[in-house]
């Protein structure tokens, strides 16, 4: 997914050829524009929730980070997955994701999440998990981690994962704590 194009799917009000949209890894430069694209699209206090005390002062996976991009160069959306431990056993932590309000309903979230999934197994990673709405990852392969505790507040219900490698969930239960740098 280094440099990926894709078009949308038509909507009403958008002229005929639809948007084309550019998925490259992000860089240092869309550091603020992510983050502005995320407080656009999660609730005032998002840094406050367990999974982004995860994050403090470990730097996001190299290589699974990406932006998209409109023709126009406008950002579309944005995914990042950090490292992260259960027990003592490594695994990434996926999030934030995010669509712009104006570009959703138009597949790019599932494009960011399938294509940088289908990245992570190649650089050695063999799980995934994330703090999200079941019915909406279900169809990418998560399901509930009932046996993997995430610091509170988070609810338990909402905690799932993906094997990326087969069995690589099996035994696996504990505390997610952070990577340790």
């Amino acid at each position: 997914m280094a440099s990926a194009m894709i078009k949308a799917a038509p909507q009403e009000n958008r002229p005929e050829g639809h948007a084309l949209y550019h998925i490259t890894p992000e860089t240092a430069a869309d550091r603020w524009e992510v983050e502005a694209l995320y407080d656009t699209c999660f609730a005032p206090g998002r840094e406050a929730l367990s999974s982004y005390r995860l994050r403090d002062g470990v730097p996001p996976v190299a290589g699974l980070n990406h932006v998209a991009r409109d023709a126009g160069g406008i950002l579309a959306g944005a995914i990042r997955y950090w490292p992260v431990c259960i027990a003592t056993h490594p695994a990434l932590l996926l999030g934030p994701v995010a669509v712009h309000p104006t570009r959703q309903g138009e597949g790019l979230g599932a494009l960011l999440i399938e294509g940088s999934l289908a990245q992570a197994a190649p650089l050695g990673w063999s799980r995934v998990m994330l703090v999200g709405d079941a019915p909406y990852y279900n169809r990418f392969g998560f399901s509930l981690l009932s046996e993997v505790v995430m610091p509170p507040p988070t609810n338990p219900e909402r905690v799932l994962g993906r094997a990326l490698v087969e069995g690589a969930w099996e035994g696996i239960s504990g505390d997610v704590t952070a990577w340790p740098h």
